[in-house]
């Protein structure tokens, strides 16, 4: 971080007189306060930080941003995150880096690694996300690594509810987005896809008043919200429809995936990406897209594609023991379970096609719909074995089960699953892992990888 003086971090958040302080760093935990920080007391599920401003002062922060008590050096506010999201932008707005930014129901961590893969080839320091850090806390947190050298960023946004994105917009200041997908995650808290797309198109909220938005073609929600949309809109997508960018001659039933960017404005590019399905070539040409409004040579941005890499154990691709394995359980929503079967079923396999699954979380009441159409798709697309963790995935073993899938089993202990796994698995077959990130599903590959992960 670039100090700062907190006189220019608090412009607008309070209206309390501060000092005129130099800030080197902003900090949500108590432990990592130091003299020249300025801390932000959140209040999470286990801790509220309120409780440790005292302590955070104690230990050298100029100031503590909290929502309750008084003292020297305390700053109350109404809400803490929307005051760490304004101190964020104050900060942001002291540089002038070309920032994009990426949502959407699935996708998003994807298409952010394929955008910063473009934009790397064209300058080392590119700022990004972390993992997935895209909320609240974690999105300030990206903008807080901003410096003088920052000549290109690209953030990703999450969001559980109405006003979120909107608060990350602004703190940001794109100036251009791109919306992945409308779909299910996050219906138990807003309701409706109507909702999450009122929710998603937020990011043109800050958005610079000559941006525009990348927007998935094949999604009807977005596509049919184009006249309402305030800025320019860019297409993408690989049915047979008219847009701004979309893929032809397609080869993703292998790994890597091959097809052609056929550009309204610039023509055709051959492509290679590491990973395989249909809904990576879509976060692809949405990448591509992105940079290509932005001024970047298209050749060059096309040709970038094949540097990305798949971030955290998301579609990572390994070779066990003979077996390919795919690490696909960062998270899971029903589009997303949906294509990773369809990988599975798609690539080629010497022996047997097994998937192992985890719940989906945050689907509220189409839950139990959702993990009943997983187990009937895994069982359509031919999955020889399917084994199932979770409360929820009862009804996914049941629905393969009635869809006449040869062998399905359902575990409550992963060290059970695990040792299931081993024991029927062999050189030749293709295992898929694949559910929410809250499932913890790596303890299961931990154990079934054993040395070899070493």
């Amino acid at each position: 971080m670039k100090p700062t003086s907190l006189k220019v971090l608090l412009k607008g958040v309070t209206e309390t007189e501060v000092p005129d302080v130099e800030i080197n760093s902003v900090v949500t935990d108590s432990r990592k306060a130091a003299p020249g920080s300025l801390f932000v007391a959140i209040k999470g599920e286990n801790f509220d930080g309120n409780d440790f401003a005292e302590q955070a002062l104690s230990c050298g922060a100029e100031a503590a941003v909290v929502t309750r008590g008084e003292g020297k050096g305390l700053v109350r506010v109404e809400d803490t995150r929307d005051a760490l999201c304004a101190i964020a932008g104050n900060y942001r707005s002291q540089f002038d880096p070309t920032v994009v930014a990426v949502t959407g129901s699935v996708g998003k961590t994807t298409t952010k690694e394929m955008v910063a893969a473009i934009f790397e080839s064209f300058e080392s320091n590119t700022l990004k996300n972390f993992e997935n850090r895209n909320n609240e806390i974690g999105l300030p947190e990206t903008v807080f690594r901003m410096d003088d050298d920052t000549r290109l960023a690209v953030l990703e946004m999450g969001m559980s509810g109405l006003g979120e994105i909107s608060r990350l917009s602004k703190c940001a200041k794109p100036h251009a987005g791109i919306i992945t997908y409308i779909g299910v995650s996050h219906i138990e808290m807003l309701g409706s896809r109507e909702n999450i797309l009122k929710a998603k198109l937020e990011i043109t909220d800050g958005m610079d008043k000559d941006g525009f938005l990348v927007i998935n073609g094949d999604d009807p929600y977005l596509t049919g919200a184009i006249d309402s949309i305030p800025v320019p809109v860019v297409t993408f997508g690989t049915e047979d429809r008219n847009y701004d960018v979309a893929a032809k001659d397609i080869y993703y039933k292998s790994f890597p995936s091959e097809f052609t960017i056929s550009d309204c404005e610039f023509g055709t590019f051959r492509v290679m990406i590491p990973c395989s399905g249909l809904h990576n070539v879509k976060d692809a040409l949405a990448a591509y897209a992105l940079a290509t409004r932005l001024g970047f040579d298209p050749a060059k941005c096309a040709a970038a594609l094949s540097n990305y890499q798949p971030a955290g154990m998301r579609q990572r691709f390994r070779k066990v023991r003979g077996m390919t394995v795919i690490e696909d359980c960062y998270n899971a929503a029903p589009e997303s379970m949906e294509a990773s079967l369809r990988i599975l079923s798609d690539l080629s396999c010497d022996r047997f096609r097994i998937a192992v699954l985890g719940d989906m979380l945050e689907l509220g009441a189409v839950s139990e719909e959702a993990h009943r159409k997983v187990g009937m798709l895994a069982a359509n697309f031919g999955i020889d074995v399917i084994l199932c963790y979770g409360d929820m995935t009862r009804l996914t073993a049941e629905a393969a089960t009635a869809a006449g899938a040869p062998q399905v089993k359902h575990f409550t202990d992963k060290t059970e699953l695990a040792d299931y796994l081993l024991s029927i698995t062999s050189a030749g077959d293709t295992v898929l892992f694949k559910g929410s990130r809250g499932m913890a599903l790596e303890d299961v590959i931990s154990i079934f990888y054993g040395e070899e992960q070493k």
